[in-house]
């Protein structure tokens, strides 16, 4: 079964919401919030978009892919939804 790693959510966040050049996306990010990284609910809404069109998925209205969450939420969430076939 394949996985959803936060190596494949940053490159997500990148495409969709850009970087903080203050903010190291390949740190030890997992339990930061996303707000606390500078994303907002607007940017979090285009990185769900662009995993659910990717993957095939509905990401629930869940805190765990709000910016409010962290990316190990986010990632935990998106594994929960993916099909054994993915």
């Amino acid at each position: 079964m394949a996985t959803f790693t936060q190596a494949d959510l940053v490159g997500h966040i990148r495409q969709a919401a850009g970087e903080d050049e203050g903010f190291d996306l390949d740190g030890d990010i997992a339990d930061i919030t996303f707000a606390d990284m500078g994303y907002d609910s607007v940017a979090m809404v285009e990185v769900t978009l662009q995993v659910e069109r990717e993957l095939g998925i509905g990401l629930p209205e869940d805190d765990r892919a709000s910016k409010n969450s962290t990316p190990k939420q986010f990632v935990e969430l998106v594994n929960e939804l993916l099909p054994a076939s993915i």
